[in-house]
C-alpha cells in the first residue's frame, strides 16, 4: 500500500485517536509525478487510474502506466520548448483527460502549474499572465477560450507558447507534439530536482479589496490531501470516485487527482458541456460510482428529478463542499438514499480543514470536526478564544512552529501579503464558525464579503471594477443575496450617472456588460438602483447594511 510510505499509521480506532495520532512523513524530494503516479505504474501495469467520458459518447480508460508514459512524453515536449523548473504554465482544460497528463508532466519537470477557468476573459488572462509571469497557455479546444487566450498573449510579453489539443493556426497541437517524444523521462537531479517546499501550483482566488490573490502551494501539498480523500471522502484502492468540479478550481486538487491517486482510487471524470442533473444521475448509476462529492447546489437540482428512477446504491459516501449545506437538502437526500451527506470545509489556501470524517455521525447543518493536520481555534476580534456556542473567526495555530502539510506556502510574488497573513504563529482564515460542546462546527460565513454562488467564489471588487467602467455607473456595491437554489447570487446596488434612468432595459444591459468583460458566472442577477450607498465615516461601504444584517 503506497500510503504506508508516508503515514506511520493508516488506521485509527476513533476520531479522537485520528486527531491525536495522525502523522504524515514528507520526503525531502517528494514529487507527486514520480512518487505516486510512477510508483503505482511500476507496481501494476494494469492498475486503473482514470475513467473519462463526455457528452458526445466518447470514453477513455487510463492506467497509471498509461499516465506515466504519456506524462513522460509531455514532459519531454515541454522541456524541449523551454519549460523548466520554476517555469509558470496556465492550463485551461475544463475536464479534458489531457489535464491529468499535462499536470503530472509539469510536476515532474518542477514547473509551476496554474489552473484556469474556461470562463476567464482576455482581461482576466492578461492580469494573471502579468502577475505570475506565465510562459505558456495550455488550452482546451474551445472557440471562446482560444480567442481569449490568443488575445491575452498579444498583450502579455511573458507568454511565449500557445498549446491546444487540436489543429489551430498559431497554436501547437499537443497530441502531435508528444506523439514522437520518448516515453522515458529521468527524474531531474541536482539543482533541477524538486524539493518539497518548492512551488508546485498557484491558484488565483477572489479578494474583496483588490484583484485576485495568488495562493502558492508547495510540492508537499498533495500529501495534505490524504486526509481529504481517505478519511473524509473515504476513497479506497480500486474504487471509483467522482468529484464534480472543473479543472480551473482548487477543488479539482481536492477531488480529482492528488488524494485519490495517493489512495490508489480510480478517478472518474465526466467532461460535461453543462450541468444537467438527470445526466449526472445517469452517470452515477451507469458507472456505479463508489464515492461522490459536489456542491450543495448540484444536490438541490438533482433532488428536482424523480430520484426513484435511479439506482444510486453503489455510492457508499456522499460528500458536499463549496458552500454551506442546507439541512433540508441533507434530510431529503437521506430520505432518498438512506445515507447521510458528509460536509467538508476548507479554502484554496488549505486542504480539508473541518469535515464529517468516517467516525463522525453527521449532524444536519454541521461541517463536522477539525482535521488532524490543523490546530484550529475560534477567536474573537482580539484574538482570544471564544466559548462553545459563541461565534468566532477560524484560525490555524502553530503555522510557523509546526507547519501543517497542505497549508499554503504563501502568496506568490507578494511578500507583503505573505508576511501579513503568516508572519505570526497562526493563519487567519477570515471565516466565521460556531462550535458546540461536542466539538461539532457550524459554518457562519465569511468575515469578509466573498460571495459563494453555486460553488463559485466571487470577489465583489472584480465585479465592481467592471460595472464602474460602464458610463451609466457612478459607483456601486456588490454583495451576496440569499438564493434557495444557488446559496447566494450576486447583487449590485448601483448609483447612476446623470441622464440615466434605472429601467429594466438598463439592468439587462449591465448584466450583459459584466458577462462580456469578466467571467460570466460573476454577473449580478439582482440589480437595485439607489440614490446613494451607505458608508462609514471613513468612506467604506457598509456591505452588511446592504445585506440587511445591521
Amino acid at each position: 500500500m503506497l500510503l504506508n510510505r508516508f503515514l506511520p499509521r493508516t488506521e485509527f480506532d476513533s476520531y479522537e485517536d485520528f486527531k491525536e495520532n495522525y502523522k504524515v512523513n514528507v520526503p525531502e524530494n517528494f514529487n507527486f509525478g514520480f512518487d505516486v503516479v510512477d510508483e503505482w505504474a511500476k507496481a501494476d501495469r494494469n492498475k486503473k487510474a482514470l475513467i473519462w467520458c463526455d457528452d458526445r459518447g466518447d470514453e477513455k480508460v487510463f492506467t497509471f502506466y498509461d499516465i506515466m508514459k504519456m506524462s513522460n512524453k509531455a514532459a519531454n515536449f515541454l522541456k524541449g520548448i523551454g519549460i523548466k523548473k520554476g517555469s509558470v504554465v496556465m492550463m485551461i482544460m475544463r475536464r479534458r483527460w489531457e489535464y491529468w497528463v499535462c499536470a503530472v508532466a509539469l510536476h515532474k519537470i518542477g514547473a509551476v502549474l496554474i489552473p484556469g477557468s474556461v470562463q476567464l476573459t482576455k482581461k482576466d488572462l492578461v492580469y494573471r499572465a502579468e502577475a505570475a509571469d506565465i510562459e505558456a497557455f495550455i488550452c482546451v479546444n474551445d472557440e471562446y477560450v482560444l480567442a481569449q487566450a490568443s488575445g491575452a498573449a498579444k498583450e502579455a510579453p511573458s507568454v511565449k507558447h500557445l498549446i491546444t489539443i487540436d489543429d489551430r493556426e498559431g497554436w501547437l497541437n499537443f497530441g502531435k507534439c508528444i506523439e514522437n517524444q520518448s516515453d522515458v523521462f529521468e527524474r531531474p537531479q541536482g539543482k533541477d530536482a524538486t524539493h518539497y517546499n518548492d512551488t508546485m501550483a498557484v491558484f488565483f482566488t477572489s479578494g474583496t479589496t483588490g484583484m485576485p490573490k495568488m495562493v502558492e502551494h508547495n510540492f508537499a501539498h498533495p500529501l495534505g490531501h490524504i486526509v481529504t480523500a481517505k478519511y473524509w471522502q473515504e476513497t479506497r484502492e480500486d474504487t471509483l470516485h467522482l468529484s464534480v468540479t472543473d479543472s480551473g478550481w482548487a477543488k479539482f486538487g481536492w477531488g480529482k487527482i492528488y488524494g485519490q491517486w495517493l489512495c490508489g482510487a480510480v478517478v472518474f471524470a465526466y467532461d460535461m458541456d453543462k450541468f444537467v442533473p438527470r445526466k449526472l444521475l445517469e452517470k452515477i448509476e451507469h458507472y456505479k460510482i463508489n464515492t461522490f462529492c459536489a456542491p450543495p447546489t448540484m444536490y438541490r437540482f438533482m433532488l428536482q428529478e424523480n430520484m426513484e428512477e435511479f439506482d444510486l446504491s453503489s455510492v457508499e459516501k456522499w460528500c458536499v463542499a463549496g458552500e454551506p449545506l442546507n439541512p433540508e437538502v441533507f434530510n431529503k437526500w437521506y430520505e432518498h438514499t438512506g445515507k447521510k451527506m458528509c460536509e467538508g470545509f476548507g479554502q484554496t489556501e488549505t486542504t480539508v480543514m473541518i469535515a464529517n470524517f468516517k467516525w463522525i455521525d453527521p449532524i444536519p447543518g454541521s461541517t463536522g470536526k477539525p482535521s488532524p493536520l490543523y490546530n484550529i481555534e475560534l477567536v474573537d476580534e482580539n484574538g482570544d478564544p471564544v466559548q462553545d456556542g459563541e461565534e468566532g473567526k477560524i484560525v490555524i495555530k502553530n503555522v510557523r512552529t509546526n507547519p501543517p502539510t497542505g497549508l499554503l506556502k504563501g502568496y506568490y510574488k507578494n511578500h507583503e501579503m505573505t508576511y501579513e497573513r503568516l508572519h505570526g504563529d497562526y493563519y487567519d482564515t477570515g471565516d466565521l464558525a460556531v462550535r458546540n460542546k461536542d466539538g461539532y462546527y457550524w459554518f457562519v460565513g465569511r468575515a469578509d464579503d466573498v460571495i459563494k454562488c453555486s460553488g463559485y467564489r466571487i470577489g465583489p471588487f472584480e465585479v465592481e471594477s467592471v460595472l464602474t467602467e460602464h458610463p451609466s455607473v457612478v459607483e456601486c456595491a456588490v454583495t451576496g443575496a440569499p438564493d434557495p437554489i444557488r446559496g447566494q447570487v450576486v447583487r449590485a446596488d448601483i448609483v447612476l450617472a446623470k441622464g440615466y434612468e434605472g429601467t429594466e432595459e438598463l439592468k439587462k444591459e449591465l448584466q450583459s456588460y459584466v458577462k462580456k468583460n469578466t467571467a460570466p458566472y460573476k454577473y449580478p442577477r439582482v440589480i437595485e438602483f439607489v440614490a446613494e450607498l451607505p458608508k462609514t465615516i471613513g468612506g467604506k461601504i457598509k456591505r452588511a447594511q446592504i445585506r440587511g444584517e445591521m
